[in-house]
């Protein structure tokens, strides 16, 4: 089914049957993705009066609690609340879920011990194209990025660089296939979260970051329309599930 969507001053369309998922779900029957030294996320059936809440056991309903954390376990979106000392909420600063979007493939450079993502690496997968958002997949892409455990691996991240480019360059939305755009261990110092949320200036309170994605390598770079959805949590970050959809020429 094709849509035409007028955003901004620009008509786009999309095949809306076509939809391209690239979160990572919380699943209690595969091996889940885990960062930050916590235990691994749990759903569980909530039990009443020596009774397990669920239909196999007896039960009329399923009634299950979870127990995650959004930043370790889960695709999540961030804005500046996650590292201000007033616990800003996503779901009060971000006011707009449509985005266009550019998905680039990049692959960290090696820098002493680290792999990093820099400024030069994102001109040129950008050049002088004006976006409201960027996807970025890095290499190698594999599928064990759905259940890897983060912990104590120094992941690659972007250089702080980076991170004043993508601000400068007006992108709001910056979603990446990493637990963090900052490096693991870092004496808390998180350059590039500070540098994309110009923490020293006028603070971007609508821009967010997204982590934990997965950008299928059947995917190609380029340009897509960007469905950003979010739990409704008061928190400096939620659960997310972000839809991309190819922009049809």
């Amino acid at each position: 089914m094709i849509a035409t969507i007028q955003y901004n001053s620009r008509k786009i369309q999309i095949d809306v049957s076509k939809p391209i998922d690239i979160s990572i779900a919380i699943d209690m029957s595969k091996k889940n993705v885990n960062a930050w030294y916590i235990n691994d996320p749990n759903i569980f059936p909530e039990s009443f009066d020596n009774q397990i809440i669920k239909v196999s056991e007896g039960a009329v309903v399923n009634f299950n609690s979870i127990h995650f954390n959004p930043h370790a376990h889960i695709t999540h979106t961030e804005c500046v609340g996650h590292i201000t000392n007033k616990v800003h909420s996503v779901n009060k600063n971000m006011k707009h879920y449509f985005f266009v979007a550019e998905v680039v493939t990049v692959a960290p450079e090696k820098k002493g011990n680290d792999f990093v993502i820099s400024e030069k690496q994102l001109k040129t997968a950008l050049r002088n194209k004006k976006r409201d958002a960027i996807v970025i997949r890095t290499l190698p892409n594999l599928l064990e990025k759905k259940s890897k455990q983060y912990a104590n691996t120094n992941p690659p991240y972007l250089l702080e660089e980076a991170a004043d480019y993508l601000k400068n360059k007006g992108i709001k939305h910056l979603l990446i296939d990493l637990p963090s755009v900052d490096k693991e261990k870092d004496d808390g110092e998180l350059l590039a979260h500070n540098a994309f949320w110009n923490t020293s200036g006028d603070i971007r309170m609508d821009a967010t970051i997204t982590e934990f994605i997965y950008v299928p390598n059947s995917i190609e770079d380029g340009e897509y329309l960007l469905n950003l959805m979010i739990a409704p949590f008061e928190n400096d970050a939620t659960p997310s599930k972000p839809i991309l959809y190819k922009i049809i020429e």
